[in-house]
Order: C-alpha cells, then structure tokens, then sequence
C-alpha cells in the first residue's frame, strides 16, 4: 500500500498524448508547478487540461500552453495579469476554450467523484454559456443541466500525506484538489512532508487515501510553486 514515488519524473511517465488532466490551484496556492514541469519534460501533448486559471509567468500550465502541449483549457477564470501563455495561444488559434463557472467547475468535478449522472444550476441561465444544453424551469426559475467532469489523471498539491495516500492540505492550498483527486482515474500528488502511517490526525485528513495513486515528496528548498 505504500504509495509514494521518487521522482516527479516517475510520477506523471505514463500520461499519454490526447489525456484529461485535473490540475488543482487558485492562482498558485494549491498549483503542483512540481509535477507540471515534470509533464512539460515527460512530452505529452494534445491535452485536456482542467484548472481554475490558466498558470503564471513561464513555468507550469503557463509553460505547456506556450510550448503547444495543451489542446484545450476548460477554466473558469484564463486570464490574469501573468498569464500570457494562454492570451497569446488564444489570439493564435493554438487552443481551445471551454469557459466554466467556477461553482459549477467544482460541482461538475463534485458529480464525477460522486458517480452522480449531471446536476441542474441557474448559473449561466439564458447565457453563451447555456448552448446546446438542456434547461428547464423549475419553481419559477430557469435552470441549465451540467454533465459531470471526469479525467484520467489530476495533479495536486497537498501539504502532507502518509505512505497510504491520506492528504493534509494547507488553508487555501485546498481549493480544488479533494474534488480533483475524487474525479479522476489516476490522482498524482506532491506534498512538503510525508508522515508516517497512522501518524496524521483522522480529524485532519481532508482526502482518504482510496483517491490517491501516487505521492511524491519535494523537500520544500526544491518546491517550484512556493509555500502554498
């Protein structure tokens, strides 16, 4: 049951081209900049990439989006004020774009986790965002029904994890990654620590290890992505 591997580079090897791939973070609290990099050597492309935002500055999603390697982006908020990759592919041409609403991005990955069949929102109601998807009123209000958003892999950043899998998160380093290690097929973690088994708080643990493949420790003097 130990599932913890050495390497960033051994942690996303199988990724193959054409892969949905959950990426946690808002901003760059919660992102794992670790393993992104990894996947930019590893050489996957034609991806499927699931993020609140779009990455920052030259390294992680920012740098696959510049280098091509990113299909299509499904994201609630893409632009921001380092996030020129994703600005220039788009004015280009050289990617796709799916734009979600933050709450219903996170219900969506919510459903998948679940096993749930898709949910009714208002949100987006009589919007861009409502085409060529089913509505309905109900209780006088319009209502747009949303699929839910599985992947293959997620790659999350967590502030701690046993050799089983169970997570600790940090404050808002939390975001997106419990939903994300639910939705996806093969969840890759990187965490600042490792505990030993039985030595995180039940109380604390936020992700039980069953969601969890993989856990990769980066010591936090090598951490690309900060202390969040």
């Amino acid at each position: 049951m130990n599932k913890t591997v050495h390497s960033a580079a051994q942690a996303v090897a199988d990724i193959p081209d054409g892969a949905t791939v959950l990426v946690s973070g808002f901003g760059l609290s919660g992102q794992p900049v670790d393993l992104l990099d990894a996947l930019v050597e590893q050489g996957a492309r034609d991806l499927t990439v699931v993020c609140n935002n779009s990455g920052s500055r030259d390294s992680g999603l920012a740098r696959l989006i510049r280098l091509g390697r990113v299909r299509k982006l499904i994201a609630s908020y893409p632009r921001g004020a380092e996030s020129q990759a994703f600005e220039t592919a788009y004015a280009e041409g050289r990617i796709d774009y799916e734009c979600v609403p933050q709450g219903t991005l996170a219900e969506r990955l919510r459903a998948a986790g679940s096993g749930l069949g898709g949910f009714f929102t208002p949100t987006g109601y009589g919007t861009l965002l409502a085409e060529g998807k089913e509505t309905r009123v109900i209780k006088g209000v319009g209502h747009v029904f949303e699929e839910p958003l599985p992947a293959d892999y997620a790659l999350v950043k967590a502030q701690c994890a046993d050799a089983m899998g169970n997570l600790v998160y940090r404050k808002a380093g939390r975001n997106f990654g419990p939903l994300m290690c639910m939705a996806a097929a093969t969840a890759i973690v990187q965490v600042h620590a490792l505990a030993e088994v039985g030595g995180l708080d039940p109380e604390h643990i936020v992700t039980p290890g069953i969601f969890v493949q993989r856990v990769l420790r980066i010591p936090d003097a090598q951490l690309a992505g900060g202390l969040q």
